[in-house]
C-alpha cells in the first residue's frame, strides 16, 4: 500500500440502484477485491454469488463470500466484486474496483487520480 489513501465512495445494489450507502474506504492496492462488512452488503440487498479462498496480508487463508456491487468514486461508476468482510476484517477499496473506475493512486500526492485506459489494437 502506498501510504494511507482514503476514498469517498458510494456503494449501490446493482439490481436496485436506489439502494446505496456512502462510505470512506482505505485504498489498498495490494488487495484484489474491495472488502465491505457483511451487514452493510446485506442491508443493501446484495447477496453472495460464490465463496472464495483468499490470502490475507498476514499470509492466512480465509474463506469469504463474494458478490457484485456498483461502486462510484470521483464521478465514475463501475461494477466490481466485493468480499463479504467479517467482523475482524478491514474494509478496503481494492485494486479491481480502482481499475474498473479508471483510477490509480498517485505515489507523490497520495491521492486518487484518473488514469487513461490502454487499448490493445
Amino acid at each position: 500500500m502506498l501510504g494511507h489513501v482514503v476514498a469517498k465512495v458510494r456503494l449501490r445494489n446493482p439490481h436496485d440502484l436506489s439502494r446505496f450507502v456512502d462510505l470512506e474506504f482505505l485504498v489498498d492496492t495490494g488487495s484484489t477485491y474491495t472488502w465491505v462488512r457483511r451487514e452493510r452488503l446485506e442491508e443493501l440487498g446484495i447477496k453472495p454469488m460464490d465463496r472464495r479462498r483468499l490470502r490475507t496480508i498476514d499470509n492466512r487463508i480465509v474463506a469469504r463470500d463474494i458478490g457484485e456491487a456498483v461502486i462510484e468514486c470521483m464521478g465514475r461508476r463501475a461494477t466490481t466484486i466485493v468480499a463479504f468482510a467479517e467482523k475482524r476484517d478491514n474494509e478496503v477499496l481494492g485494486l479491481r474496483a480502482l481499475e474498473g473506475l479508471g483510477l490509480e493512486v498517485d505515489p507523490v500526492t497520495k491521492q486518487l487520480r484518473e488514469v487513461e485506459a490502454i487499448l490493445a489494437l
